[in-house]
């Protein structure tokens, strides 16, 4: 059984490549909640849709998010009526939001959710929400408090970030079957995604860290860091944050008490050594996903280490 943890596009890309070489079935993927929120009177899971579009085979692959082909006709409208319509929802994908928020009313989790529009949509693997509890990841900027997609997709990622919110990490648990996809895990893998808001926030749940570091599983991280800068996204800006470097020896760091081996870019082969002082065992590749070919080569490489 192989356990993934992952954000969103990315993360999908590599699990794209990962399926094609393992009986997706025995694949769980636990997926970041924190870029949930609540718009237009929906229940929008940001991660948790593009990995269950990209395993369907349905994502737009130009966009890595949405549905291929969708169309706008229920934003377009919203827009003639003077609502501010900066996060794109396909006709298409809203019926998944309108979907987990009916279900949701209805008393179900956003795991059992997950499950049941995975299966509709034929993905075989399993895709677990990091928690069924509220989580936000909120970004203060200059301009103030606000959600991790306004500053995402919103604002462009432009502004410094001044501090990072887990808003209801305090009272947000894993489920078990979370809990239970690392215990009876034989690798797992850390997809190469945002290690701050997309694995941090898996991480920071109670008893994810600690199950990670008790799990008889090998545990292989990808650094989504190459030569000094995110393939995608404001990871460097969530690093500075923290007062870390923009480059794959921190986010080895972030990972370095539990993991076993680290995979990082030929483009960073110079930081090995470096990497390798954290007690890690460090890989070099070719690490960016251009092709699908180069999905396939670096989740075979990840599966050898």
């Amino acid at each position: 059984m192989i356990t993934a943890l992952a954000g969103g596009v990315g993360a999908a890309r590599f699990l794209s490549g990962l399926v094609k070489i393992i009986d997706e079935k025995d694949l769980s993927v636990i997926v970041n909640t924190g870029d949930d929120m609540q718009l237009y009177g929906l229940h929008i899971s940001p991660d948790v849709d593009i990995v269950s579009y990209t395993l369907a085979g349905i994502v737009n692959e130009a966009k890595g998010w949405g549905i291929k082909d969708d169309s706008f006709n229920f934003l377009s409208s919203l827009k003639g009526l003077g609502y501010e319509t900066w996060f794109n929802l396909g006709d298409r994908d809203l019926a998944t939001h309108m979907y987990r928020t009916l279900k949701l009313k209805q008393g179900l989790t956003l795991t059992q959710i997950a499950k049941e529009v995975s299966t509709s949509l034929g993905v075989k693997a399993t895709i677990l929400p990091m928690t069924n509890d509220p989580f936000e990841t909120h970004i203060t900027t200059k301009d103030g408090l606000m959600h991790f997609e306004e500053y995402f997709v919103k604002k462009g990622s432009a502004d410094e970030v001044l501090k990072i919110t887990f808003a209801g990490s305090e009272n947000a648990n894993p489920s078990e079957e979370v809990l239970g996809s690392i215990k009876n895990a034989e690798t797992i893998l850390i997809c190469p995604s945002n290690p701050v808001v997309s694995i941090g926030t898996i991480l920071c749940l109670k008893g994810v860290h600690d199950a990670l570091k008790q799990t008889c599983a090998r545990k292989i991280a990808i650094s989504p860091i190459v030569a000094g800068a995110p393939i995608k996204g404001p990871a460097d800006k969530m690093l500075r944050n923290l007062g870390l470097d923009v480059s794959a020896y921190s986010v080895a760091k972030l990972y370095a008490d539990f993991l076993d081996v680290f995979i990082i870019d030929n483009a960073d082969a110079n930081q090995k050594q470096h990497i390798e002082q954290l007690g890690l065992e460090v890989k070099v590749t070719n690490t960016i996903m251009k092709t699908p070919e180069d999905k396939i080569s670096l989740a075979k490489f990840a599966l050898t280490a």
